[in-house]
């Protein structure tokens, strides 16, 4: 598995994955900009994803649902903030309702992915920041961090294909 480290900062209120893959940054960004491959890896395992509206441009959206062992829908969105391809790209990410509406009741992220060149390959950092260490727990509660990890490591397998 390509995570180097996850690390929860509760003081500053972030979770930060770091990733090492053997491939070059722009193969490794196809894995965010392409709708067919992020599906194959954002979500863990037991949860994929399908992608149902990707607009990778800023203000634009993204929208998804994970689907767990027992055909359970778990919705969510991105909303884009910035694009800089194929080096970083910034978005809020947050829960929706079984019609795909944004739920309000439910904390949100805001994320950036960095892409840079290193030993050859290439290394990506997401950050995670939260409103409040209550949203933080909250999501810790639910996986989140786990959740993040696992999902990452599914990269590896599609990179090396």
């Amino acid at each position: 598995m390509s995570v180097t480290s996850l690390d929860k900062d509760l003081d500053n209120l972030t979770l930060t994955l770091v990733a090492d893959f053997a491939a070059p940054v722009e193969r490794v960004w196809q894995l965010w900009s392409d709708p067919r491959q992020l599906e194959r890896w954002w979500g863990p395992p037991a949860y994929p994803a399908t992608v149902e509206e990707h607009d990778l441009t800023p203000g634009g959206d993204v929208t998804y649902f994970m689907t767990g062992p027992e055909g359970e829908k778990f919705r969510g969105w991105w909303r884009v903030a910035t694009v800089d391809a194929p080096r970083s790209l910034e978005f809020t990410d947050g829960f929706a309702d079984e019609d795909g509406v944004p739920n309000a009741a439910m904390p949100t992220t805001a994320n950036r992915v960095t892409l840079t060149e290193r030993d050859g390959g290439t290394r990506m950092e997401m950050r995670a920041v939260f409103d409040t260490r209550e949203q933080m727990e909250q999501l810790m509660t639910m996986g989140m961090a786990e959740g993040l990890r696992e999902a990452a490591g599914q990269m590896d397998a599609l990179l090396a294909a």
